[in-house]
């Protein structure tokens, strides 16, 4: 597996890029693939591995799973060019790599399928126009909702919102419809999902992927070459093959989906899976298909395996929220990377690196997605992403942390639910309310409070819940820009209620816990 592998291929013919997170048998790229006469191109590059300080695992799991992949099509007997992160002619960037291709061998095109972030596609938009060559940019049929379907679906709406597009998608693909009509009468069954911790429950063991001897090496390569990157990689556990990621899926169908629905915004001390999926980085990197895995689980329901809550619920998080995200993302971009509706302008504290906090919460958050690379999504929104916004951090480095430290992160699923969901930086585009929530809702949600050094119960003073002490004040530092929020009508006449001398005071106790955690101005 290397430029070696194809020596004596003769001339002309197509080339075929295939990108890290394209590692699927049916990616459009490949669909009318000679072997006798084509050359499929893979590179790992430095463009890609820092961009952002990604986490180590991140890295190892991309390097590993391409490996991987060219294996899997060398043995189809696919010529492949791969080239190595440490390969001393690498050009460390997929355009480079692509013009170094074409210029030790003639080929008569340039096949690719679309990338999933805007800033890669500028570049190999820009290859395309100067290249000499044909050049074929496909669109990416592994997902559900084509750019142009979304485009027809957001024309001429005020306003874009997850639930009705999730029910066209639904509707489009018959999944959990009888006669057309959703399953059970509702489409969405959330109300009832959002069970809180109940004492003595404990999530199940799950399925963990050792690393092959293909990971292995990757791993070493990502600590060799980028020591200094975010996290470790000492509990590498992801699957890098098709076959990994199928039994990662069928575990969780079987074993691990039928009490999903009722805890899947739960969160505990030191355990970082619950109930969740653990396909995310297999989806997103083209191991599992998207329409399969929700027609699999569906099939679970209707063989009386899994409850109507629980899988609709995870079906919702594929077929609704991760094709949303995407359409929202392409549909909005550049722009939308520069949106800052709350005008939020401190600096992401240093804990959200280090974990070095006294709120169990979130150095509980921190340490796994150090450890692990992941932390299920209510962590991500509700403890992370609350406390950004509530301390009112540029958008900017939040969506660089969070792009930096998920094994399953990449832009086009990551800008909108940090810039949207987490931070409403996007004024709403994403969600028609800021996710805004004082230490209650953890309480509620999680057995964090009991061991925390803060007191969840007080809400102002050095001692009290720090989500406690900023959410009032965002409130009242925010009131020009959400008080006409429907949504938030009824804290905002809480707020009203407190009256002028009181709403001060608020303000003046979450700037002292704005400064007191490390969220100060950013210069400039």
């Amino acid at each position: 597996m290397a430029e070696t592998s194809m020596h004596g291929h003769g001339g002309g013919g197509v080339l075929r890029l295939v990108l890290g997170d394209q590692l699927s048998d049916g990616l459009s790229a490949l669909t009318d693939l000679d072997p006798a006469r084509d050359v499929v191109l893979m590179a790992e590059v430095r463009d890609e591995a820092t961009y952002v300080g990604h986490h180590k695992q991140k890295i190892a799991l991309i390097f590993a799973a391409m490996r991987a992949f060219a294996l899997r099509l060398e043995a189809r007997d696919i010529v492949v060019r791969y080239v190595r992160i440490d390969d001393p002619d690498n050009t460390h960037s997929i355009a480079g790599e692509l013009e170094r291709a074409l210029s030790d061998q003639p080929f008569e095109a340039v096949v690719m399928t679309e990338c999933g972030e805007w800033r890669l596609a500028e570049a190999l938009s820009a290859f395309a126009r100067s290249s000499g060559v044909p050049c074929d940019i496909r669109h990416d049929e592994r997902f559900i909702c084509s750019h142009d379907r979304f485009r027809r679906w957001a024309s001429g709406k005020s306003q874009l919102r997850m639930e009705f597009f999730y029910r066209e998608m639904r509707k489009e693909t018959g999944i959990l419809l009888d006669d057309g009509q959703p399953v059970g009468g509702k489409w969405n069954y959330d109300a009832e999902n959002r069970k809180g911790l109940t004492r003595g429950v404990r999530p199940p063991a799950r399925l963990r992927t050792p690393p092959d001897a293909v990971a292995v090496e990757a791993i070493a390569d990502v600590e060799r070459l980028f020591p200094d990157h975010f996290g470790t990689t000492d509990a590498f556990g992801w699957p890098t093959t098709a076959a990994q990621a199928e039994a990662v899926l069928a575990d969780f169908l079987s074993e691990v989906l039928p009490r999903f629905g009722d805890w899947q915004d739960a969160m505990a001390l030191g355990e970082p899976w619950m109930w969740h999926g653990l396909i995310s980085t297999s989806l997103n990197l083209g191991l599992l298909d998207a329409l399969d895995v929700c027609r699999r689980a569906e099939a679970e329901f209707r063989a009386g395996r899994a409850p109507l809550n629980a899988v609709e619920g995870f079906i919702r998080q594929i077929l609704g929220w991760r094709e949303f995200v995407r359409g929202i993302y392409w549909l909005k971009v550049p722009e939308y990377r520069q949106r800052n509706f709350l005008d939020a302008d401190r600096e992401l504290p240093w804990f959200f690196w280090s974990g070095e906090t006294d709120m169990a919460c979130v150095a509980d958050v921190v340490a796994t997605t150090r450890d692990n690379a992941y932390a299920h999504h209510i962590q991500r929104l509700m403890v992370t992403g609350n406390l950004a916004m509530l301390l009112g951090v540029h958008p900017d480095p939040v969506d660089d942390w969070y792009l930096s430290v998920y094994a399953d992160a990449y832009e086009w699923v990551e800008m909108p639910n940090t810039r949207g969901m987490a931070t409403f930086a996007d004024g709403g585009i994403m969600g028609s309310k800021p996710y805004a929530a004082s230490g209650a809702y953890i309480d509620r949600m999680s057995d964090y409070c009991g061991s925390c050094r803060y007191d969840v119960k007080a809400k102002t003073g050095e001692n009290a819940c720090p989500f406690n002490r900023l959410y009032w004040g965002f409130l009242e530092r925010n009131r020009a820009r959400l008080r006409d929020n429907v949504r938030l009508a009824m804290p905002y006449r809480t707020l009203d209620n407190f009256g002028p001398e009181r709403r001060a005071a608020l303000l003046a106790e979450a700037e002292a816990a704005r400064l007191l955690l490390g969220a100060v101005v950013r210069p400039g």
